[in-house]
């Protein structure tokens, strides 16, 4: 018998040719199980009940007809009278009976499943697959229902109707019609899978690229405890785990790990007919990583494979066996927002005005957005939501995609990136801010409020509308000088893969304050001494390096993660890294500071920069930041990373740094070079000397206008003599280039200036500058000033 004649095809029988018959989700485990078992990505085994077996069961039980005419006239926009037709469908096809082949066929089949896996009533995954064979842009993330720990006979058979049914949800039949895709041209299969024991252990979502901005060389992991979908769903705050791919073969670059709360688990139940119940995880599970660093390799690895098989990014679940404690690919699917290469128009949002921040989560987006307040709790509801409202829920549903599709913005207590409303706001393309924890309790309906989605990974909501400036540009003819190598100041890794896909050739400054003040958010002199802290800030400490038992590794990592997310954006370009250069009144706001940081009368000018390192009293903490440099380049194998020295006042000092630099293993060589920021006088005067020590200069214009004219900067008294085109701090730019130029030294500018002043650059450049780094909302602009 032909295989499209068949009412039931095991994997074994199916591969990524076989849409048309099993559905996409089928056909991609079809093909895994055939051609990636053997290299050992493992994938449970199962069979797919065929698209024809649905078109059948619609024929012969005489209910194609009268669907077709429940939908006539279909209005998608009026939610009331979608979700009245769409229960009538589900309703009849609910009440249809299988044909005696058909029931036989698929009893035959979990027999002959269950009896291989050594079981009487064998516990399955039953999900829906959608067929779609000559329609490249459908994509039914979330549309379809899926059924875990399904056993015996007859639960498999009404469960497959169920799956039928869910052809006909509300979001589904909406996205159908909307797409404009015939009624009777999208079938529906389904897969009964056996089930990974995920429940004693975890499971989660995977991309082979980074979800938000498209870059390419990522593989994003989220993990939670227990069954899937509760991280698919939205109901949980995933752990995530970014792996870099271009070193996964021969490093271990795992360059993100970020905790979760995990706050619920999804086990097994008791009650057939509710076969699967949630629990809450407890606290030891909440403050642990779900799966340890050789498991996210491994992962990534098999997600980079699956991605070269199919030839494209992909979407994965996986899953781990709480018994055999093996990992398993349950599904995986073409990725379908950044499938395609990413636009040459980049669009950008901007706010003209703030307000107070009420609530913050996970930014899904790059957009910002405002509106009323709505808030969903459930289904009934949704007939009130209006078009340009802000939906507000606990997490979204299926089944609330027609009002999705309304919203302005979409904001939920719990979720990671990977999650319904993550995925589907990207389709809609409307920002979205997932994981807040207490949006449903903080936002009342009708409440003004602005969702930004455009600052990086954390999305804010504030507390009234705010005006937005939207900007597109074409990429398309901005060309590179050949005279000056663009560079970009990048220092917060959240915006570094959005921000790569602008011209540049490297990034001139990645600073290292964003990454301690916002991921670390210790001291790091606290870090070291945990052991002997008390009270209260020692559970400060706790609570910040929650998954750490070891707090100086804690630094090391974190540190690490983040300058690895800006090297990996920016690859193979050089990134630039400055050595943290806090002032004394910075450092004491970090927790624990207050231990270890003197009370300054001017700390601009006071024990900051070179003048730290070196020193007794701080000179261990620099030691963990050259340690988190050596990972980076060493573990994670992003070798275009050079270092950069700030606030440097003798040479004597640059000569104490540079033998801590090589003590700790770093040697000079032409992919690790070191650079000294040039921005006091002095490094004017003695540039000779300072120059035959490093590899080059940047020059930096804040610090240098403000002490050239001597000026505090931050005070407002004086702040009209602070001018960078004051003839005395242009001449010493001249100078320096001058004497850089001649012995062949790299000699950059990463200052504010020519971000804010085109003139600037065109002085700069002018004078033969190596480089000048701008921030990125800048770099159009002085590019296009350049011409």
């Amino acid at each position: 018998m032909r295989k499209a004649d068949k009412y039931v095809l095991f994997f074994s029988e199916v591969n990524k040719k076989d849409g048309a018959l099993v559905g996409g989700k089928n056909s991609s485990l079809g093909e895994m199980y055939n051609q990636l078992n053997r290299a050992g990505i493992r994938v449970p085994d199962g069979f797919a009940v065929t698209a024809k077996a649905y078109y059948d069961f619609i024929q012969e039980g005489g209910i194609k007809n009268k669907i077709a005419q429940i939908l006539r006239g279909l209005d998608t926009t009026n939610v009331a009278d979608l979700q009245q037709r769409g229960k009538l469908v589900r309703e009849l096809i609910l009440s249809t009976d299988f044909s005696e082949k058909l029931k036989s066929e698929i009893c035959l089949a979990y027999q002959k499943l269950s009896k291989k896996n050594k079981s009487l009533a064998l516990s399955v995954a039953v999900r829906s697959s959608a067929t779609a064979e000559d329609l490249p842009i459908a994509s039914f993330a979330g549309q379809l229902e899926s059924y875990l720990n399904v056993r015996g006979e007859k639960n498999i058979l009404d469960t497959v109707r169920e799956c039928f049914a869910s052809l006909f949800t509300d979001r589904a039949i909406s996205y159908r019609q909307d797409q404009k895709f015939p009624l009777w041209r999208v079938a529906i299969s389904v897969g009964v899978q056996r089930m990974v024991r995920s429940d004693k252990a975890g499971s989660g979502v995977m991309f082979t690229l980074e979800p938000e901005s498209g870059f390419k060389d990522l593989v994003v992991i989220n993990a939670s405890w227990g069954l899937g979908e509760n991280v698919v769903k939205g109901r949980v705050t995933p752990d995530e785990y970014y792996v870099y791919k271009k070193t996964i073969k021969q490093y271990k670059p795992i360059i993100k790990k970020q905790i979760g709360r995990k706050e619920q688990t999804l086990i097994y139940s008791n009650n057939p007919k509710d076969p699967t119940k949630n629990i809450i995880t407890p606290k030891t599970n909440r403050e642990k990583f779900v799966l340890d660093d050789k498991e996210i390799l491994l992962l990534a690895r098999w997600g980079s494979a699956i991605e070269t098989h199919y030839k494209r990014p992909m979407d994965i679940e996986w899953a781990k066996d709480g018994i055999d404690k093996k990992l398993y690919i349950v599904q995986a699917r073409p990725e379908t927002i950044h499938g395609v290469e990413k636009v040459l128009n980049f669009e950008t949002y901007s706010l003209l005005n703030k307000s107070n921040v009420i609530l913050s989560g996970v930014s899904v987006g790059s957009k910002i957005a405002a509106g009323r307040v709505h808030v969903i709790s459930s289904e009934k509801e949704i007939k009130k939501f209006k078009d340009g409202d802000v939906l507000v829920a606990r997490a979204t549903d299926p089944s609330w995609e027609p009002i999705m599709k309304k919203a302005a913005a979409i904001v939920t207590d719990t979720g990671g990136r990977t999650c319904h409303a993550a995925i589907v706001s990207r389709e809609l393309g409307v920002p979205c801010v997932v994981g807040t924890k207490e949006a449903t309790q903080v936002l009342k309906n009708g409440q003004e409020v602005t969702v930004d989605c455009a600052a990086g990974v954390e999305g804010v909501v504030y507390n009234k509308i705010l005006k937005i400036k939207k900007k597109k540009i074409n990429l398309k003819n901005l060309k590179l000088p050949q005279d000056v190598d663009i560079m970009m100041n990048v220092g917060n890794p959240d915006i570094a893969f959005e921000s790569s896909f602008l011209p540049h050739r490297g990034v001139g400054l990645a600073r290292l304050e964003f990454i301690i003040s916002n991921y670390i958010k210790v001291h790091p002199l606290a870090l070291i001494n945990y052991t002997s802290l008390s009270g209260g800030i020692k559970e400060k400490v706790a609570e910040a390096t929650v998954g750490y038992p070891d707090k100086k590794q804690f630094f090391i990592d974190k540190l690490a993660e983040g300058i690895a997310q800006i090297a990996g954006a920016f690859a193979p370009y050089e990134v630039i890294v400055r050595f943290s250069d806090f002032k004394s009144n910075e450092y004491r706001a970090l927790i624990g500071g207050s231990l270890y940081e003197p009370e300054e009368a001017n700390p601009m000018i006071g024990w900051r920069g070179a003048s730290r390192y070196y020193d007794p009293k701080y000179r261990d903490a620099f030691i963990l930041e050259l340690r988190a440099i050596k990972k980076v380049i060493n573990e994670f194998g992003l070798n275009n990373v050079s270092v950069m020295i700030p606030f440097c006042r003798t040479v004597e000092e640059a000569k104490e740094v540079l033998r801590l630099i090589s003590n700790a293993g770093l040697k000079r060589s032409k992919t690790f070079r070191v650079f000294l920021m040039c921005e006091l006088p002095v490094n004017i005067i003695l540039a000779k000397e300072f120059l035959s020590l490093v590899d080059g200069y940047s020059i930096g214009s804040n610090d240098l206008t403000q002490l050239t004219l001597g000026v505090d900067r931050d005070s407002s008294l004086v702040s009209h003599v602070y001018n960078e085109f004051n003839p005395a701090v242009i001449n010493s730019i001249k100078s320096v280039i001058e004497t850089a130029r001649k012995m062949r030294k790299k000699i950059g500018f990463c200052g504010q200036a020519p971000s804010d002043f085109p003139e600037f650059a065109r002085f700069l450049v002018k004078n033969k500058i190596s480089s000048i780094s701008l921030t990125p909302d800048s770099i159009i602009n002085i590019l296009n000033n350049l011409k």
